[in-house]
C-alpha cells in the first residue's frame, strides 16, 4: 500500500510538472508570435513574470532556444542619411553616458524613415528621455526638415510642465536638421544645451538606434500602411502606449518606462 501511494505521488507530481511546463511553453509561444518574433528570452521572461509565473531566465532560455527553436529576429541596420551644410556643430558632451539621475536632464533625438505601401517615404522624429527611456515626443511627416526637428522638440517641452530647460541637454547626430540655423538658434533661445555624436558613430546615440529598431521590428515590419493617417496613428500609439506603458525595457530592469518614471511596482 505504502509503495503504491509513493509511486502514485511521484506520478502525479510528474504529471503536474509536465502540465505546468506545457502551459508555460504555450505562453512563450503566444508572446513570441504576438510580437512578431522580435522578443528574445530576456524580454519573454519579463512578460512571463508579469503573468505570475515563477520561472528562471535560464529555464526560459532553454525552452525557447533549445526545445522550441524560437529565436529573436535579427534587427536590420539603419542606413545613413545625407548631411547638408552645417550652420553650427556642437561637441559630444554626452560621451556615451546614457544614464540620467532624474527626468528631463538628458534627451536624445533622431530621425528614421518609414514607408507606405505605395513606396512613398515618410520620416519620424522622436525624442526619448535617458532617465527611463520613455518617448517624450514623436512626430511623423513627409519631409525630413529642421522644422520637423523643431516641432518635435516643442511638443516634448509642452509635455513636461515645469521643466527647467537650462538643465536640459539634447543629444543628436550632426544631421543638417540639428545643425541648421533655425534649430540651433531655437535651442539657444530656450537655453537648451546641444550635444552631437561624432560623424559616422551611431553608437554615440545608441538609445535612439535601439528605439527605432524596436519600432520597426515590433510594429512597422509587421503591417502594411496604405495611408498617412494609418501610419502616423500607428506610430504614435506604439510610442505613447505600447512602448511607454506596456513593453518592459531591459534598461529599467524590465519595468516599462512609465513604471520606472513614476515608481510604479
Amino acid at each position: 500500500m505504502y509503495p503504491n501511494a509513493y509511486y502514485n505521488y511521484l506520478k502525479n507530481r510528474k504529471a503536474d510538472y509536465h502540465q505546468q511546463k506545457d502551459e508555460i511553453k504555450n505562453s512563450i509561444r503566444e508572446i513570441y508570435h504576438s510580437h512578431g518574433g522580435v522578443d528574445g528570452y530576456r524580454t519573454v521572461h519579463a512578460y512571463l513574470i508579469r503573468k505570475g509565473y515563477d520561472i528562471s531566465i535560464l529555464t526560459v532560455h532553454k525552452y525557447m532556444n533549445t526545445e522550441m527553436q524560437l529565436f529573436s529576429i535579427s534587427r536590420k541596420k539603419k542606413p545613413e542619411y545625407e548631411h547638408g551644410v552645417a550652420h553650427k556643430v556642437y561637441e559630444n558632451k554626452l560621451n556615451q553616458d546614457f544614464h540620467a539621475n532624474a527626468i528631463n536632464l538628458k534627451w536624445c533625438t533622431d530621425f528614421t524613415y518609414l514607408f507606405l505601401t505605395d513606396g512613398s517615404k515618410h520620416y519620424n522624429c522622436t525624442i526619448i528621455d535617458l532617465h527611463d527611456r520613455s518617448v517624450i515626443s514623436s512626430i511623423t511627416d513627409k519631409n525630413i526638415t529642421a522644422d520637423l526637428a523643431k516641432r518635435t522638440l516643442e511638443k516634448a517641452i509642452h509635455s513636461q510642465p515645469g521643466i527647467d530647460l537650462s538643465k536640459l541637454m539634447l543629444h543628436s547626430d550632426q544631421g543638417s536638421q540639428y545643425t541648421s540655423k533655425e534649430f540651433t538658434e531655437f535651442c539657444e533661445k530656450l537655453g537648451i544645451t546641444q550635444s552631437m555624436s561624432k560623424a559616422g558613430y551611431p553608437y554615440d546615440n545608441a538609445p535612439m538606434e535601439r528605439y527605432f529598431n524596436t519600432l520597426k521590428n515590433d510594429l512597422i515590419y509587421q503591417h502594411y500602411y496604405h495611408t498617412e493617417d494609418e501610419l502616423y496613428t500607428a506610430v504614435e500609439e506604439f510610442a505613447y502606449v505600447q512602448y511607454n506603458h506596456v513593453r518592459p525595457h531591459s534598461y529599467n530592469n524590465y519595468k516599462t518606462p512609465y513604471e520606472a518614471r513614476y515608481g510604479v511596482a
